[in-house]
């Protein structure tokens, strides 16, 4: 049966697959869609399954909000030249404004999703088969809030979003968003600081301190200012505002609008920090 340029059009709509590759499996199907389909699908699992021990540490990070509700994900790849290509761009896209749609839970959620005729999952697992490379949905995350606001930085390989307790200007949520992309906080405050760093960082303080040869009656406080110092430089509303040193991020909330603080964020990033 011979193969029509429009059965191509159509397979390729249906698959987000090549040209070439929508031609070869309809071929090899004789025309049969759910074959050709299905041949795709294949070639996408073993891909997967053979480059599975592989790095994908390349990829595109993208971000949205809706106003009162804001999500991030990051599908990945292996090579930069992949991460560029617009169907793979838009791919993410789709996957993203699916999981705002459907505002998932998380990344298991988000895999599982329906997507086409089968789910996000298997759907990543097709395009690994088209661009013959490891692919995976990564760094998904959402805020809620009474304002939310989004940062992509130039390239797609870090965004960040974010959620306030009260309606805030654009421009003030904007300027947040891109301090957490630039600093990289790790908690919205000291009582958010998860209790394994915290403990983690207090340890290497005290040892710090008997390295230093400071008093045994002495190593206690000298690493509570320590952990003090910690705060200033993890915690996002104890930062100094990068755009004015005088004034820390709580202090910079709080001058634009009384009352005015972060509720929550996401930072997604795949370059080295």
């Amino acid at each position: 049966m011979a193969v029509t340029m429009a059965d191509i059009s159509h397979l390729r709509k249906m698959t987000g697959a090549g040209m070439m590759d929508c031609k070869n499996a309809l071929t090899e199907a004789n025309g049969d869609f759910d074959k050709a389909m299905e041949i795709i699908r294949k070639k996408g699992q073993a891909v997967a399954a053979k480059r599975s021990d592989r790095d994908a540490s390349e990829g595109c990070v993208l971000a949205k909000s809706t106003g009162k509700y804001a999500a991030i994900i990051a599908l990945k790849c292996e090579t930069d030249f992949v991460a560029k290509n617009e169907d793979f761009i838009k791919l993410t896209e789709e996957i993203l404004d699916l999981t705002m749609a459907e505002k998932a839970a998380d990344l298991d959620a988000a895999n599982s999703l329906p997507f086409g005729d089968s789910t996000v999952k298997q759907a990543v697992v097709d395009r690994s088969g088209i661009t013959g490379e490891k692919m995976e949905l990564d760094g998904y995350g959402f805020v809620e809030g009474a304002k939310t606001a989004v940062y992509i930085h130039p390239g797609n390989k870090l965004a960040t979003i974010v959620a306030f307790n009260q309606e805030t200007t654009d421009e003030v949520a904007h300027e947040v968003a891109m301090q957490i992309a630039a600093m990289n906080p790790i908690s919205v405050d000291a009582a958010s600081v998860p209790a394994d760093v915290l403990a983690r960082e207090k340890e290497i303080a005290a040892d710090k301190a008997r390295q230093e040869g400071k008093p045994e009656n002495l190593i206690e406080r000298i690493a509570e200012g320590r952990i003090h110092k910690f705060y200033k430089e993890v915690c996002l509303l104890e930062q100094e505002y990068v755009k004015d040193p005088s004034l820390t991020i709580a202090k910079f909330l709080d001058k634009a609008s009384k009352g005015l603080t972060v509720t929550g964020f996401k930072r997604v990033t795949l370059n080295e920090d």
